[in-house]
């Protein structure tokens, strides 16, 4: 705990606690909140602040300037904004008097084109079609990779999955993804995704778990699935270990099979409405982030410049 916080009573640090007990369900979220504001705390230490009800908009603001120099700027918006909810947090339990983040402004951000690397429907296959399905890791590897690519899903709600997620209906096969902020999201699998899934599971035996995760970590000694589910980091540890020995060069991470998927979709006649609707997006603009059409363009008039 900060030190203005362990030089705090009782009541402030139990509201504190609570801020990210009850306030903050994603655990991203939390972790992320946790991070921001200890810094934020520790910066005012060294600067001589004694208490949270010392801190002052002149201090968060010289704070969120410094940041700017060092971190992008959707980190420093993040940031600014932890300190601002703690604080709102802090006011309606009556620790401090005002919330002195509330009048700072953070820096300007505007984003009209996404920044996660995106695969060639070819280099995608390629992946794919790279990873060796003889093993059951093989398997798990090759199920979670197509399922973000043919369902758009986020990796957090991929690893989220549970066996009874994936199910029979309308005589295919469905997945049901649990997305942020409780939201339930089913859409029947492609074709190729249909087939990963039940390659995956009837190798690995956990058809007769429902309950159990259905992307599990391996175990060192026995190279059998555990009941322990896949954490993020190791997907993508796994993600980039794949791509590697495809000789893919491009640097793809968790969420770029999301992209990857959205952008083929799109450029084979898919509409930007129905798009949205299988990402689950509330609005189509967050869709056109995932939308990379634009490159070829952008590439094409590039090659026009003859010297």
């Amino acid at each position: 705990m900060p030190a203005l916080l362990t030089a705090a009573d009782d009541r402030a640090r139990m509201r504190y606690i609570e801020f990210f007990a009850a306030t903050l369900r994603n655990p991203n979220t939390r972790r992320a909140y946790i991070r921001a504001t200890g810094d934020f705390f520790r910066w005012c230490e060294l600067h001589g602040i004694p208490s949270l009800t010392a801190v002052q908009p002149v201090h968060v603001a010289t704070y969120i300037e410094q940041m700017t120099a060092t971190l992008s700027t959707p980190t420093v918006k993040q940031r600014l904004a932890a300190i601002r909810h703690l604080f709102d947090w802090l006011v309606t339990g009556q620790i401090v008097p005002v919330n002195p983040a509330a009048s700072v402004r953070g820096p300007s951000h505007k984003v009209r084109r996404g920044r996660t690397p995106v695969l060639e429907p070819a280099e995608a296959r390629k992946l794919l079609d790279a990873i060796d399905i003889t093993t059951v890791g093989g398997l798990r590897d090759r199920a979670l990779i197509g399922l973000m690519v043919y369902s758009f899903a986020r990796i957090g709600a991929a690893l989220s999955m549970k066996v009874e997620d994936i199910y029979t209906q309308q005589r295919r096969l469905w997945v049901r993804l649990h997305e942020k902020g409780g939201k339930r999201h089913e859409m029947p699998c492609h074709h190729n995704l249909e087939s990963y899934l039940h390659a995956y599971t009837e190798m690995a035996g956990i058809v007769d778990d429902p309950k159990g995760p259905l992307f599990r970590t391996i175990g060192r000694g026995t190279q059998m699935l555990t009941r322990t589910p896949l954490p993020q980091a190791n997907a993508y540890q796994m993600i980039r270990r794949r791509a590697a020995a495809a000789d893919i060069s491009t640097k793809v991470g968790n969420h770029t099979f999301r992209a990857t998927g959205i952008t083929a979709y799109l450029k084979n006649g898919g509409t930007l409405e129905k798009a949205a609707q299988m990402a689950n997006h509330a609005s189509t603009r967050t869709t056109q982030l995932y939308d990379r059409r634009s490159d070829e363009v952008t590439l094409d008039e590039v090659e026009r410049v003859l010297i």
